[in-house]
């Protein structure tokens, strides 16, 4: 049956490929979007990727008139507005803090006087801080932060009481929360609010954490992006991918394409009311083997350039544990690193960036948000 579905921040990256499954379902979209300047340039148009038949409404999440617009006829809501990186999230706090907290509380008061019949949220990965880890007789044991004398000393592994090195086994979403970021901390307020007021309300709610999400359609210009889309407008510009600590952390990696599905099976699946669910590809992969490996798929062998420096918020390594969306929604992935690489450098002949990683670095250094 033909639903009218919104999805907020919907002409971003995963909400237009997420408009794309639903159009092919038969669904009317409304995509509630800013267009801000670091994501679609500062013209503030609409993308070329985005369908005709998605019905955008250019506003603002905070803005309670442009919200309650855009619920007009709406039976069903995807959550994905947010400012996302965690860097630039540690000194621009007040906007991480009122588009994505507030945002969200702007859009659940709407949703109190216009109820829908179900609610998708964007979590993320970056509340568990660390994942978890197994010590030298495998139990199993939640990740705690590095300190800062461990960090400059270039000592990046987890380690226990009795300095053996820990390592890093997948990570369920019963992890208790470590809010290492600004991001970090407002992914989790959007989560909670949005379980909690639908709950009360009786609006079927669930949240999504989302992992490493790549794919075309990345704001390759935004440098506190996803750290693929970043090495990529770094080789679109001839220069080496810059990687901090030592580039053997690891990172699960999981293609748009199946986080947009796992999206769909959440709200199709009524037993998933009131979860908080994983979205990845259940396999990680050093950020340096990444890094070669695009290049590689690109013919371009350019060799990272290793920093060693530290960046605050960051955590050395975490992987998802997909099981419960697997029993749960029945979500497989079903692109593996080799095809979306294949897929993500076919669409990068065609798209343009500016890297402004250098730039971004030289801010967070001037804050001392590296060490």
């Amino acid at each position: 049956m033909s639903k009218t579905i919104l999805i907020t921040g919907g002409a971003g990256f995963i909400g237009s490929w997420l408009a794309d499954q639903l159009l092919a379902d038969g669904h009317h979209v409304r995509a509630l979007d800013l267009l801000t300047p670091q994501v679609h340039g500062a013209e503030g148009v609409r993308p070329p990727y985005l369908y005709d038949d998605v019905e955008l409404v250019h506003g603002d999440v905070r803005d309670p008139e442009a919200v309650r617009k855009a619920l007009q006829g709406v039976d069903g809501v995807y959550h994905l507005a947010a400012s996302v990186g965690v860097g630039q999230s540690m000194y621009e706090i007040a906007g991480y803090t009122s588009i994505n907290n507030l945002g969200t509380a702007v859009l659940l008061e709407a949703l109190v006087e216009r109820p829908v019949e179900r609610l998708v949220v964007a979590s993320s990965m970056s509340i568990y801080g660390e994942g978890m880890y197994a010590d030298g007789e495998g139990n199993r044991v939640p990740g705690t932060r590095r300190g800062r004398e461990q960090l400059r000393r270039g000592e990046w592994e987890l380690r226990d009481e009795r300095g053996a090195e820990l390592v890093p086994v997948a990570t369920a979403e019963d992890k208790q929360p470590d809010l290492s970021s600004v991001y970090a901390l407002s992914k989790y307020d959007q989560e909670r609010l949005c379980l909690m007021i639908g709950e009360a309300y009786g609006i079927p709610t669930t949240a999504m954490r989302f992992f490493n999400v790549y794919g075309p359609r990345q704001a390759l210009s935004n440098p506190y992006t996803g750290v693929l889309a970043i090495f990529a407008a770094r080789l679109l510009n001839g220069n080496p991918p810059s990687i901090f600590e030592d580039g053997r952390q690891r990172r699960d990696f999981v293609s748009v394409h199946d986080v947009a599905r796992a999206c769909r099976l959440a709200y199709d699946t009524p037993a998933a009311a009131g979860a908080v669910i994983n979205v990845g590809s259940g396999h990680s992969f050093t950020i340096v083997e990444l890094a070669r490996r695009l290049g590689e798929a690109a013919g371009r062998r350019i060799e990272p350039e290793i920093n060693g420096k530290y960046r605050v918020g960051d955590i050395r390594h975490c992987v998802a544990d997909i099981s419960l969306a697997e029993r749960l929604i029945g979500y497989r992935p079903e692109v593996d690193i080799d095809r979306g690489l294949e897929e993500l450098v076919g669409w990068l002949d065609t798209a343009s960036a500016v890297d402004r990683v250098v730039e971004a670095s030289a801010e967070l250094h001037r804050r001392g948000l590296t060490l």
